[in-house]
């Protein structure tokens, strides 16, 4: 019943569009005119009451939202706002999809929209040291692609700096269970860092903390789990701490090769 919904909604703008023109617009090239009011309900996301924006489709329904609006929305639920069919079991994002068509008929038809939403990507990428790069119609190959090396400044930008953080509290190993190792404890357990900051990285600051020589002298814990290099601070704590308070609490010791 759900995968019928968009079909009977796209057979009711169909209609809808015939009533309005009363005529078929393939056969008849006079213009015409609609009142977006009338075909509001199809090109607006009911997640943010606006006009499509990257508009992107459920593959398992084919409702169609914004693209920021789906994924965020997704953060903390695995089905569909609008039919609550369930997307997947554990990856909702990978049976997202684009919908360009969609898109460039929602350009045509709000006025001025595309060149707003462009306005505001070039000043949201200025604001963070990357200028967006626009193509001349005349630019195409590789003189495109030199284009876009040049007019990049990447010198302005970085890496994490608007990403999502974690809160974090270290505290030793050992300490945590009344033992003494021989490692100084940090003067400072609180860190916040980037939820895409991998374990293997917060090794090599605790190392340095710790005035160890290399982050192989040093292990990140999660309880009693030796937690894997490559493991991202937002996993551990979907894994890990989801539901729990912040700050995400971790240990940390020496590796047993290195112990005094």
């Amino acid at each position: 019943m759900a995968a019928d919904a968009p079909l009977a909604n796209a057979m009711r703008l169909r209609n809808q569009l015939q009533a309005v023109y009363r005529l078929d617009p393939l056969r008849n090239e006079e213009e015409v005119r609609v009142k977006i009011e009338d075909l509001n309900e199809h090109i607006v996301c009911i997640l943010c009451a606006g006009y499509f924006v990257d508009a992107t489709t459920i593959t398992e329904c084919l409702h169609t939202f914004c693209k920021s609006c789906i994924v965020k929305y997704l953060q903390t639920s695995k089905h569909c706002p609008m039919c609550n069919v369930k997307i997947h079991e554990t990856q909702p994002l990978i049976n997202l999809k684009l919908d360009r068509v969609m898109q460039e008929i929602v350009f045509k038809l709000v006025p001025g929209l595309q060149q707003n939403e462009e306005q505001r990507i070039k000043e949201f990428s200025q604001t963070r040291g990357l200028d967006r790069i626009v193509q001349s119609e005349e630019f195409n190959g590789p003189q495109a692609v030199q284009a876009t090396c040049r007019t990049a400044d990447l010198s302005r930008a970085h890496l994490y700096r608007h990403d999502e953080l974690v809160c974090l509290h270290l505290d030793s190993y050992c300490s945590s269970l009344g033992q003494a190792e021989g490692v100084i404890p940090l003067q400072q357990k609180y860190v916040r860092c980037s939820a895409r900051a991998q374990v293997y990285q917060l090794r090599k600051v605790l190392a340095r903390k710790l005035g160890l020589e290399t982050p192989e002298q040093v292990l990140v814990f999660f309880k009693d789990e030796v937690l894997p290099d490559e493991m991202t601070m937002k996993q551990v704590w979907r894994s890990r701490w989801y539901s729990k308070p912040l700050p995400l609490q971790l240990l940390y010791g020496l590796h047993k090769s290195f112990r005094i």
